[in-house]
């Protein structure tokens, strides 16, 4: 029976919360669908580097890679190498043996190659010596793909040319959950309802541009109204001036995930993505922008370039510059558009943008219509 490898240098998540985790679950849920639906096992190699071992001796010991026709992967923010526990591998040849056999067996190979945060001096938090050592085996992870890899599947095409990796690539941006999407035909409420979920300790991710928006637009009388949704602990981190100023008659604070917040977006109008424009939010896809359409909601995002890109597709929202004023101004001019936004959600997103889809894509990336 023909199969393909999926192969994960960690452990997969039970219960995944951050978009780094969310994405392995569930574009191996995808990868399922895409090959009962192609008459295909699926055989997942992950974990520790000394489970990946075990795991693949077995393919191995029955030469099952003699019917792979393709291999999926994916990174992680760390090295490949590091991913054990305590970052130190059990088992440093895993990996090189299992791509070189595959590439022996001109069996293609693609990984996401999530991110690129160690080339920029200003995210990335190490110094001196231990800076230059990452910074040297993250080129060789580099060099590594490079040699292996048939695709190397990124957030955007946007962040492609930070890539010094010398073969194929290919945007394979987050998607959506297969699941009834609920948009409703009511008209936007009056007051608007607006909501953020994200991070609020990093001034980059823009919810305080947004928060000051928001005492722009309410500033005679309430025309809109924000529900914030974050963790509990960051909450309690703040401040007491930022806390303050998030004491507002018209923002109203939640700390839920799951089926609570899904009751949450049904309450809501429309999402903010109000990250700050920079080099690396340029080329970011926060994994947000695709649960929040999954959800039915139109988003006001800033011009930060792959997001843009996404939400002009459908469209699916307003884009807007990440101050103030053009926040503002952004929520007033959604609200003309509201029905058709929410229509195009209805009508392509999904079809365009799902998880399932994802796979397909990345399929037929690696080995084109051949099966």
């Amino acid at each position: 029976m023909k199969n393909i490898i999926i192969y994960y240098p960690f452990t997969i998540a039970s219960n995944p919360k951050s978009g780094s985790a969310i994405r392995p679950v569930e574009m191996l849920k995808a990868f399922k669908v895409y090959a009962k639906k192609h008459g295909l096992e699926v055989i997942v190699i992950s974990g520790t580097s000394k489970e990946r071992r075990i795991l693949w001796n077995k393919v191995v010991e029955k030469k099952k890679y003699k019917h792979t026709l393709f291999c999926y992967s994916e990174n992680q923010t760390i090295p490949l190498w590091l991913t054990d526990p305590g970052h130190i591998p059990k088992d440093w040849k895993i990996d090189k043996d299992f791509f070189q056999t595959l590439k022996k067996h001109h069996v293609p190979v693609g990984v996401f190659y999530r991110d690129v945060y160690w080339k920029f001096d200003e995210l990335y938090s190490l110094k001196g010596l231990k800076k230059f050592v990452m910074q040297t085996i993250y080129k060789m992870e580099e060099k590594f793909y490079g040699k292996y890899m048939h695709t190397v599947f990124l957030p955007s095409d946007a962040m492609g040319k930070y890539v010094n990796i010398n073969t194929a690539k290919m945007a394979l941006p987050p998607g959506g959950r297969f699941a009834e999407i609920f948009t409703n035909s009511n008209d936007i409420q009056q007051p608007f309802k607006g909501i953020y979920v994200g991070g609020i300790n990093n001034d980059d991710y823009g919810l305080p541009t947004l928060v000051d928006a928001y005492e722009l637009l309410n500033k005679d009388n309430v025309l809109g109204e924000l529900v914030i949704v974050c963790r509990e602990d960051e909450y309690t981190q703040l401040s007491n001036m930022d806390k303050e100023k998030l004491n507002k008659s018209y923002i109203s604070l939640k700390h839920v995930s799951g089926a609570e917040l899904q009751q949450v977006y049904e309450e809501v109008d429309f999402a903010f993505i109000p990250r700050k424009r920079s080099v690396y939010n340029d080329f970011a896809v926060p994994i947000k922008l695709v649960e929040y359409l999954t959800a039915g909601l139109p988003i006001i995002a800033t011009d930060c370039s792959a997001q843009e890109d996404f939400i002009k597709s459908g469209p699916y929202g307003v884009i807007t510059g990440d101050d103030a004023v053009s926040l503002v101004q952004g929520m007033q001019s959604i609200q003309p558009h509201f029905a058709e936004f929410k229509s195009n959600i209805q009508q392509s997103f999904l079809q365009k943008h799902a998880w399932n889809e994802r796979a397909e894509q990345a399929a037929h990336a690696l080995i084109g219509g051949k099966k």
